[in-house]
């Protein structure tokens, strides 16, 4: 018998809020700020971890979180996420519990996120059992339309400032597809919003169809089947075919530097291709380079440095904004 995917509730937070403020002629002002607030999350009635969130899809940023974390295997193995605001809690209900989780739990690893953060276990465990699709691939023309739908999307960064965004692309269209965007005080919560996300949208079936209704900005939820159907926003456009696996033709976008943890997660995604706004670590760099992940970084304009798997990256040297100057090396 096949489990049925999770419940999960639909506790949206409002992104912002406005404050007074002085400008630099001295002048009273409004100003829109992230609404920066705390969720605790409780498995099966243990607390785990209190979050720092914006709370634009906390259901998933737990489920992601469980999952990138090596806490749950399987998406079924949760029954259900609730979330209340009033209290700042998310419960976790499992099937069957999480087995040895004090064990699980017991080391943990401080990040280089946004602030101090911190993983259960080690960073590398797993890291070599990763199988990425060896014909993932994008073109040069891709990635300049891709950095182009990101410079040109109404975000919170923009109205407020001071948060990260992620987003998860689709490119087996001709042009990019933007699947899922997702702003967050940190980057790591805007990543693992997306990897439940996508948890959600591989476990269900090979090919999804989902309606056109209208989705809040900040992204989209799965139109699964089962208890929770009535509880979920629908995903604006249809999703192209995933395998069990992973779809090779997905690509992960980050405004934050590509550090190991972002790298092993990227992998754990079964994405391929990582394209940054900034730069890559040095541990960053050998992880991607160890799995076969194509890290992008420094990618404005027409601007990138590809650092890892360039045989990815499809070039057009003649889309670059200028020929380069005689003599450079």
């Amino acid at each position: 018998m096949t489990l049925p995917l999770p419940r999960l509730t639909r506790a949206q937070a409002p992104l912002t809020c406005e404050i007074d403020a002085v400008n630099e002629y001295g002048e009273p002002i409004k100003v829109s700020i992230p609404a920066e607030r705390a969720l605790t999350v409780y498995v099966d009635k243990r607390e785990l971890v209190t979050l720092m969130t914006l709370g634009a899809h906390p259901e998933l940023l737990v489920l992601g979180y469980l999952r990138n974390q090596r806490l749950v295997r399987e998406v079924t193995d949760i029954e259900s996420i609730t979330v209340d605001w009033d209290v700042g809690v998310a419960a976790v209900k499992t099937r069957q519990g999480i087995e040895n989780i004090e064990e699980k739990t017991s080391r943990r690893v401080v990040t280089t996120g946004c602030g101090q953060g911190s993983v259960f276990g080690g960073l590398m465990d797993e890291v070599d059992q990763i199988k990425l699709p060896h014909s993932a691939s994008i073109t040069q023309s891709q990635l300049y339309g891709l950095v182009n739908t990101i410079r040109l999307k109404e975000t919170t960064y923009k109205s407020a400032g001071s948060v990260h965004a992620c987003a998860l692309f689709d490119t087996a269209p001709s042009e990019p597809e933007m699947r899922l965007f997702v702003e967050d005080v940190g980057r790591h919560n805007a990543m693992d919003t997306i990897a439940g996300w996508l948890w959600m949208q591989v476990e269900i079936a090979p090919t999804l169809v989902a309606s056109r209704t209208a989705l809040p900005p900040e992204g989209a939820v799965p139109p699964w089947g089962g208890p929770a159907a009535e509880l979920a926003p629908t995903l604006a456009v249809p999703l192209a075919a995933l395998p069990s696996e992973c779809a090779g033709g997905l690509v992960f976008y980050t405004t934050g530097r590509m550090t190991s943890e972002m790298v092993i997660k990227s992998a754990q995604m079964g994405v391929p291709i990582v394209v940054s706004r900034s730069g890559i670590t040095q541990m960053g760099h050998q992880v991607a380079q160890s799995v076969g992940l194509c890290a992008i970084g420094r990618a404005t304009n027409k601007r990138f440095v590809c650092y890892t798997q360039p045989q990815r990256l499809k070039l057009q040297p003649g889309l670059a904004l200028s020929p380069r100057p005689s003599g450079e090396g």
